[in-house]
This record gives C-alpha cells, sequence and structure tokens, in this order.
C-alpha cells in the first residue's frame, strides 16, 4: 500500500542542499528515497496497522501490509531458507513462542502488545437460558450442551481454550468431549454447537445466532497481537517509528472501530512446557499427527513381488498411499526419498514437503508419488538419509501433534562415505527429549532388510522396527505401525 503525502516543501529542501554543496547529477525520482517496511499481520489487527501507517507522513516511506493468518505465517517462517517480512504481529505472543521453537529464526525475539482481545466462551442464548445463572467454563463445558472449539494446532484461541480446561473437573473427559467438534472458525460454527470458544473480537462481529459471552472461570491468555521486529529487517529504524504510532493516544480509535481494546500492560504468557504439554494431551485424544517419511527408491527395489505384478517399490508406494487414508485430513505428512548421492553428494531429496494429508490431496500428491521409480544404478545411503531427516523433523518438532519418523528399506546401508551406524545412533540418542517425543518406525521390507540393524536404530530413537519378509504384507504392516504411534493410552491399548 503505497502512500505519499505532498512532498513540495521537503523536495525543495532537498534541492538546495543538493545545490549548495555542488552535486553536478541529482536524481529525484521516487527510488532514491523509498523505503520499504512489510509487515506481515493477523486479519483483524491489519487496518489498525494500515491507519497508523497513514498517520507517519513519510514522503520516503512505504509500508505493505499484508493479512495472513498466524498459523500459516509460522509455517512459512518454519521453512528452511525462509523469506522474513520485517515485522509480524501474530495474535497471540504464543504463536510467536511456538514459531521461535521451531527454529524459525536463530535469535530469540520478543514482541510488543499493541492490542488485546480477551477469549470468552460463546454459548447460544437458548443453550444459556436452559442452563440458567450462573454460566461458568465448568458449568458449560461439564453439562450436555454440544460444545467445540477451533484447532489448538492452528489457532491460538484453541489454544487458549485448552490452558482453560486444564484447571477444571474431569478435564480429560472435556477434552475427549471437544475433539469430536473441531470446527474451523471460517465455518458457521454455531450450526454444529452450541458452545465454541472465540475472541471478543469475533464475539462482537458475530452476525447469526444469538449468543452469550461467558469469561474464562480463571484467566486464560489473550489475543495480545505482539509487534515483533524480525530478526533480518533491514528496517528497524522505521519498523519503531512505526510501532511509536501504533502506541499513541490517536491509535485508540481505529481499535475501537475494529473492536480490539488496547493493550492490557500485563500479558499473561504460559510457559511453553505448559503449553506443548497440554497441545501433547490433546494430539493423543485428537490423533492429530506429523509424519516425515524417509522412502528407499535403490535399485534393489525394482525386484519384482511375485504374485503381484509389481516390484518392491510398486508395493510399498501403495502402502504409503494407503497411508493416506489412515490418518485425519489434518495430519502433516512429508516424503523424502533416498538412495545415493540424489542431490549433488546427498543421498537424499524432498519429494513431498511437509503438508496436511487435506492440502496434498489437493495438489495431487498422490499422483507425484504413484510416479516415483527406483533408481536402478543406486544404493542405498540409510544412515545419512536417516539422520537428516530426523534432525529436520526434531528441529521442526510440534507441539499438538504426535511427531513420528518413518524410515521404509529394503536393505542396509551401503554408503561407505558417510557416517557409521555408530554415529547414527549416539545422534538418535543426542537428539531425544522426553517432554518432546519423536519415535522412529523402521520398517524393513522383503527378505534382505537388516531387522537387528533397523530394530538398534528404532530403539535408539524410543520407536520400534517392523519388518514384511514377504511384500505384500507391507499394507497391514505399515497400517499396524502407524495406528500403534498415532493412537495412545489410555484410547489404545500398546
Amino acid at each position: 500500500m503505497l502512500r505519499r503525502p505532498p512532498v513540495v516543501l521537503g523536495t525543495l529542501l532537498v534541492l538546495t542542499v543538493a545545490l549548495w554543496v555542488g552535486y553536478p547529477h541529482v536524481n529525484f525520482s521516487d527510488a532514491d528515497c523509498t523505503r520499504t517496511l512489510r509487515v506481515t499481520a493477523a486479519q483483524e489487527i491489519a487496518p489498525v496497522v494500515e491507519a497508523a501507517a497513514d498517520r507517519m507522513a513519510d514522503p520516503c516511506a512505504r509500508v505493505l501490509v499484508t493479512s495472513q493468518e498466524s498459523a500459516a505465517t509460522g509455517d512459512a517462517l518454519a521453512e528452511p531458507r525462509a523469506d522474513q517480512p520485517d515485522v509480524w504481529i501474530p495474535e497471540s505472543t504464543v504463536w510467536l513462542q511456538r514459531t521461535q521453537a521451531r527454529r524459525a529464526w536463530d535469535l530469540p525475539v520478543g514482541g510488543t502488545s499493541i492490542a488485546s482481545s480477551p477469549v470468552v466462551l460463546g454459548v447460544t442464548k437458548t443453550a444459556a437460558d436452559r442452563l440458567g445463572a450462573p454460566l461458568t467454563w465448568a458449568r458449560v463445558l461439564g453439562s450436555d450442551v454440544r460444545a467445540g472449539l477451533p484447532d489448538p494446532v492452528r489457532d491460538p484461541v484453541g489454544l487458549s481454550t485448552l490452558l482453560g480446561v486444564r484447571t477444571l473437573p474431569a478435564a480429560t473427559m472435556v477434552l475427549r468431549g471437544l475433539s469430536q467438534n473441531t470446527v474451523d472458525p471460517a465455518e458457521d460454527a454455531f450450526g454444529r454447537v452450541a458452545a465454541f470458544p472465540l475472541s471478543e473480537h469475533d464475539f462482537l462481529t458475530h452476525d447469526g445466532t444469538p449468543l452469550v459471552a461467558v469469561e474464562a472461570d480463571t484467566p486464560v491468555p489473550s489475543l495480545d497481537y505482539p509487534y515483533t521486529v524480525m530478526p533480518r529487517s533491514g528496517e528497524r529504524g522505521l519498523a519503531q517509528r512505526l510501532l511509536a504510532v501504533l502506541l499513541d493516544r490517536d491509535t485508540a480509535p481505529a481499535l475501537k472501530v475494529g473492536r480490539l481494546r488496547p493493550p492490557d500492560g500485563v500479558v499473561a504468557v504460559p510457559d511453553t512446557d505448559v503449553a506443548d504439554e497440554m497441545l501433547n494431551q490433546w494430539a493423543a485424544i485428537n490423533l492429530s499427527g506429523r509424519l516425515s517419511i524417509l522412502l528407499d527408491v535403490s535399485g534393489s527395489m525394482a525386484q519384482s513381488v511375485p504374485g503381484t505384478g509389481m516390484d518392491r517399490m510398486g508395493v510399498t508406494l501403495a502402502a504409503t498411499e494407503a497411508g493416506f487414508g489412515l490418518v485425519k485430513p489434518t495430519t502433516k505428512l512429508g516424503l523424502t526419498l533416498f538412495s545415493t548421492r540424489m542431490d549433488g553428494d546427498r543421498d537424499y531429496e524432498e519429494l513431498l514437503p511437509m503438508r496436511t494429508v487435506a492440502e496434498h490431496r489437493e495438489a495431487g500428491s498422490l499422483d507425484r508419488l504413484r510416479a516415483v521409480r527406483a533408481i536402478s544404478d543406486g544404493a542405498t545411503g540409510l544412515y545419512d538419509s536417516t539422520s537428516a531427516i530426523y534432525r529436520t523433523a526434531r528441529e521442526q518438532w510440534e507441539a499438538g501433534r504426535l511427531n513420528v519418523v518413518v524410515v521404509m528399506t529394503d536393505g542396509h546401508n551401503e554408503d561407505g562415505d558417510g557416517i557409521d551406524l555408530e554415529a547414527l545412533l549416539a545422534e538418535l540418542r543426542t537428539l531425544q527429549d522426553p517432554r518432546r517425543p519423536l519415535p522412529l518406525i523402521a520398517i524393513g521390507i522383503g527378505p534382505d532388510a537388516s531387522l537387528d540393524e533397523l530394530t538398534t536404530m528404532a530403539t535408539a530413537a524410543g520407536g520400534r522396527a517392523f519388518t514384511a519378509p514377504d511384500p505384500t504384507a507391507l499394507p497391514e504392516i505399515f497400517y499396524t505401525a502407524l495406528s500403534g504411534m498415532l493412537c495412545q493410552p489410555p484410547l489404545c491399548k500398546p
């Protein structure tokens, strides 16, 4: 968005100074003084930022404001070599912390709250009248009122709700009930449920079913819209000037119009470990996963499987494709192929980026998977590839999902130029974190796979190894392996 107040006086001043010092060539095009500040902001705060940029009245400043969901921004920033905006304003400091925990940037950053919006439980007036006063979260969520929430892995309101539920009696039972009704806030939630958490902004702008707002029994994190100057910003001075405008008293009318409150000065941010613990409980109940799959495409995968009309590669691809149907559409899945020297000296190459199963289906990823073929002269670079995929999964570990690494191979390591087994095991053990589990499932395909080797690798990473001497049994083994990891006690028995 380009903002250019009149610049006549400024131009005359520059011209006078330039002539005085005797510059022979002065180009007064906009490019000489225009600086651009790129801001990515949550949708409801974006108009407030644009209004503040208008008030800066700087002929050399251009502020580009992009409105984007915080979860989508966090995912983009966590990608290797991601392009960062100069300023990010997510809905919540909790989201800022979660994105930083995924190694989205190297230096720790903090944000300054520029607005606030408490989280409330919206209850239809019909349900509220039936329950009667006083209304509390414990009373509503412990009743037979059908309640839901936005996915706490994607929505800060959902995460704040989990943090409020943890203090309620029978919290596990409440979570199980909520997990049956995870609703996209973009949908009409109250067409499905009678109670649903909202930010105060969304409650005040709700147009539809009459609602009653119920405050949390104990305080939960509000949306606090932290103004965050990103580590790689080249416009830190301009960013600080915009922040100063956002914090002045003239911003209050824009906040009021946007149904937001001024920053309250006291931001209750939960400990990251507490948030992760609740999201891990949610993942176990909701069975939402993050699968990093490493798939062998070495030459031996071209061996035919009797009675199937397919080779090992074809049978494995069929089992992998079936895996898309074993998990929820919200489960994230990324797939990397490995052999030897697939990408320069690297033994591995990404085929499918980490996306939800629903996104993969929409993007036609299954067609890309079906097109995979074994590399006729490729050997098995098992150790280097496992090391790389596991390190990446650890760096990008996500709370609220059951993070799992799956390695599928029909052989044993054949790359003598890479790390050895002892080095791999030492690395896997070093990368363990009991608070952020990342088990490794190793699946051996065909009679040549080394079960001892795979068991040793999986055990070092808190996982299990499976073998399918008969590759036709692979779909069943794949199902057993994934369902065992994605369904945890007490819901499922080991």
